[in-house]
């Protein structure tokens, strides 16, 4: 029985405490369903009248947009339809810009739907005027919009005389509702006026109330609508072939490489609520291989998720740490960090001289489910289960012989997460569990961790509209192993319990435990005029160790935060919006040493032409480092002052620019950093876009380290040398869309990065005032060089004390993504990549260009063609 709105109320809602309501009513007598084309001229939607009155909400909220908005809605037993009409007077200047799905590109229209009624997530359905679709899931409020939620639904546009239209068919299954005789969904719609770069809502919302999903207006009177159980299965095969320069005499590279491999997911809706995924022989490839990257700090890099399992409901999993308004909190710390999951076999076999070694790339992963969702009572559920697979590094020597060495065990991990809205969905509590259990470690895997747990509480509250909230979390970890296992974390650089100067850490060799606790607590103001603020307080312990399958950068901090902000309401003659803020820092760590202290003010602002420009200083006049001589002394770092600055012109211009540079400077030279990346984005036409992004990295600093050893008298020496470094980069990109559902896509970025030590010196005063007071700098005499390592004399007796190898780098990379995507129906994909690698190490005595070109141009590079097709089977 199609069903459709009668009547929708006229005028504006003044506040948004007043929303706006559609109500719904039954049709007189049963019609065929529209047909998806666009035009909207089925009789059906001559049965209902339209809906709209929409109101500017940027750049001058609250003022007649340029041009208005209106639509209908119907739904039937298993769809919900929409007409739009977007009417424009000037129709050949509707933008038409092609992209894959989730461009947001050009003029569209947007609806989100909370289906739950919860005020705090929806899903978000965007069309454009090219009839390209965009879909999210959108949780925390508006605070977080997952574009890897792909439903199926259906879309089609037309332009004609008055602007331009829609027709959208969204079925329910791909929608959550609870099974109440009568429902009430929030509902929201935007539109993207793109000529005047406008946005206009259905629902008035100011730009000062916090929040996005709490404000929609009502959908009112859906009646006996049943909740669709949602059943997928999705197989998939992938061919793959490789090609790489032949090692002679090696027999694990002779050249090339093929597999073919098969697999299937599932999606099954346990309830209209739940949903099930399952996956069996999983395809974990992604097809953009991860930005080149170089740390010299020796803390581990953080690289997104890019596997379609793990990223597709990954807000329900999520549980930063110390995310914070004012940043400089370690906010990629997370509980759960997914990639620990297949990661890269952590064991290294020791080998002979004549020996070759076959070591697998990653961990294959044996099975993996995934049960999560929101009920409509507030209860949000995520339960992850995988394992993965032992993996033997295979040896053989020059007369044949051969043996395997496991390089990962049978590991299973385990994640539960659950969280209630109650208060009006005002607040919430939460919590989180992990486990990490490794079966069977052999003797050279006995470093790994035999069990990791992990448990945290999370909550929200907030009051007065929401413009005000306080909220944290506490998290508690666990991990047992062997005594080499524990000793080896507390000896990481996470920890350093080794250090000489900490009387409140020590190394135990006897402990096969190790417990820790991390939290966060802030309040803030987010809502209700033009001032903002947060502060708050976040902490680590000593123990505390979430690396098993979470993300931690460092432990032993404790740090209080504040931000605070100001933000125009309203355009004027020179800018659209601006923002001004201030934040401030600082830390200790269990010791009760004070470690650092900084100051921020920056700026950001939209300009009457569309640029964005934004700026910022920092000074720190206090930093001590805990970590930079690798178990030594805490390391004073002299005071510094920071500046960044950023140009972007008019994004919707064929072609555009960007600019960004910042630099660092000690006060007394010890240490200077540049850092520039500038570049253009070009679209000749609608269907092809170009960008190209060079940057230059410039560091020097008089005090890096280097390497911890022993005198011959077995006395400590924290080595370390002047350094210059440059790295050089370039991310090149090539879009041609061909329509929204067959793309080609090339992407490619050289890299080097080039670092000469010198001015060797060891540190003997690690917190003295004066820079030059903190070591002793070795002389030419006290120094010889030959054949790549350093001897160094330190009492002039003709006696070598201690030696080092050279550390001059110089590490040239080339990587390249070429990637042919076709929807061939909706849900069901084939992909054509074409990936290349390029890794040397160059030399470091020549220039950079000449390094990079030499190490690439010419040399056989690391192939892989891989065909990928799944099919989506939907009941």
């Amino acid at each position: 029985m199609l069903l459709y709105f009668g009547a929708l109320a006229q005028e504006k809602a003044e506040a948004t405490k007043v929303p706006k309501k559609i109500y719904v009513t039954k049709a007189l007598e049963p019609e065929n369903p529209p047909i998806i084309d666009g035009l909207l001229d089925d009789s059906v939607w001559k049965l209902v009248e339209w809906g709209g009155d929409y109101v500017e909400f940027q750049p001058d909220e609250n003022t007649d947009p340029s041009n208005q908005t209106k639509f209908k809605i119907v739904y039937d037993d298993k769809n919900l339809y929409i007409g739009v009409r977007c009417y424009d007077s000037e129709p050949d200047k509707i933008v038409k810009r092609l992209s894959r799905r989730d461009g947001f590109d050009g003029d569209w229209v947007e609806f989100n739907i909370d289906s739950y009624h919860d005020k705090r997530t929806a899903f978000s359905f965007t069309i454009t005027a090219a009839g390209v679709k965009g879909d999210e899931f959108v949780s925390n409020n508006g605070n977080n919009w997952d574009s890897s939620w792909n439903p199926i639904w259906y879309a089609k546009t037309n332009i004609d005389d008055e602007g331009w239209t829609a027709e959208i068919r969204i079925p329910l299954s791909q929608l959550k509702f609870g099974s109440a005789d009568n429902q009430v969904w929030g509902l929201q719609s935007t539109r993207r006026f793109f000529r005047a770069e406008e946005r206009s809502l259905w629902q008035r919302k100011p730009i000062d109330q916090p929040g996005w999903v709490s404000e929609f207006g009502e959908l009112h009177g859906l009646k006996n609508i049943q909740p669709q159980k949602q059943l997928e299965i999705q197989p998939y095969t992938v061919t793959s072939g490789e090609t790489y320069e032949e090692e002679e005499g090696n027999p694990f590279r002779d050249g090339n490489e093929s597999d073919i491999t098969v697999g299937l997911d599932a999606k099954i809706g346990v309830t209209n609520d739940l949903t099930l995924d399952l996956t069996v022989n999983p395809d974990f490839g992604q097809v953009e291989a991860d930005p080149s990257a170089i740390a010299l700090d020796g803390f581990q890099i953080f690289f997104r998720e890019q596997r379609p399992f793990f990223v597709e409901n990954k807000n329900i999993f999520d549980f930063n740490l110390s995310q914070s308004e004012a940043g400089n909190t370690f906010g990629f710390d997370n509980v759960f960090y997914s990639r620990r999951i297949g990661r890269n076999p952590q064991g290294s076999p020791d080998t002979e001289d004549n020996e070759f070694m076959d070591l697998p790339a990653n961990t294959p992963i044996i099975g993996a489910a995934k049960f999560s969702g929101k009920t409509k009572n507030g209860w949000a559920i995520g339960v992850l289960e995988s394992v993965t697979a032992k993996r033997y590094a295979s040896i053989i020597d020059e007369e044949g012989n051969k043996r395997r060495e496991m390089v990962e065990p049978l590991t299973n991990y385990f994640v539960g997460r659950l969280q209630k809205d109650f208060n009006e969905r005002n607040s919430y509590i939460g919590g989180i569990f992990t486990a990490t259990n490794r079966d069977n470690l052999t003797e050279q895997l006995d470093f790994l961790h035999k069990s990791a747990f992990t448990g945290a509480i999370d909550f929200k509250h907030q009051w007065n509209n929401r413009d005000w909230y306080v909220e944290g979390n506490v998290t508690f970890s666990h991990v047992k192993g062997s005594e080499e296992a524990i000793k080896n974390t507390q000896e990481s650089i996470t920890h350093l319990f080794q250090r000489v100067d900490a009387n409140y850490v020590s190394v135990d060799s006897t402990r096969t435990e190790l417990s820790g606790t991390g939290g966060n607590l802030q309040i803030g103001k987010v809502g209700n005029g033009h001032w903002r603020f947060e502060t708050g307080g976040t902490w680590r312990s000593p123990e505390l160790e979430l690396n098993d399958v979470g993300f931690q950068r460092q432990a032993d901090d404790l740090r209080h935060y504040t931000w605070i902000g100001y933000q125009t309401l309203k355009p004027d003659s020179t800018f659209r919006r601006v923002g001004i803020n201030y934040n401030h820092w600082s830390a200790w760590d269990f010791g009760g040493n004070h470690n650092y202290l900084q100051f921020n003010t920056n700026s950001w602002q939209n300009w009457q032409n569309n640029w964005f420009s934004n700026f910022g200083f920092n000074y720190a006049p206090i930093q001590y480092d805990n970590f930079a001589l690798r178990g030594g002394p805490r390391l004073r770092q002299s005071p510094w002052i920071s500046f960044w600055n950023s140009i972007r012109t008019d994004s919707r211009k064929k072609l555009r620019f960007n600019v960004f540079h910042n630099g660092r400077k000690a006060v007394d030279n010890s240490r200077k950093s540049y850092f520039i990346e500038a570049g253009f984005v070009y679209q000749p036409v609608n269907a092809i876009r170009v960008s190209a992004f060079p940057s230059l990295r410039i560091n020097r600093d008089k005090l890096q380290y280097i390497d911890n050893l022993e005198n011959s008298d077995g006395a400590a020496r924290y080595l370390n040398g002047e350094i210059d470094q440059r790295t050089l980069s370039m991310s090149f990109r090539l879009n041609y869309t061909i329509n929204p559902n067959l793309t080609i896509q090339y992407w490619g970025q050289p890299f080097i990065s080039r670092g000469r030590y010198s001015n060797f010196k060891h540190v003997t005063d690690a917190t003295a005032n004066r820079f030059e007071n903190r070591f002793v700098q070795y002389q030419g005499s006290q120094i010889t060089f030959s054949e790549g390592t350093y001897g160094v004399d330190e009492d002039m007796d003709g006696v070598q004390d201690f030696s080092f190898d050279d550390s001059d780098f110089s590490f040239v990379q080339f990587r390249s993504n070429l990637v042919i995507r076709w929807e061939y129906i909706p849900g069901s994909e084939i992909f054509l990549v074409w990936s290349q690698d390029v890794s040397r190490d160059g030399d470091p005595t020549r220039g950079l260009l000449t390094s990079l070109g030499d190490n690439v141009f010419g040399q056989t590079p690391q192939n892989i063609f891989l065909l990928k097709a799944t099919y989506r089977f939907v009941f």
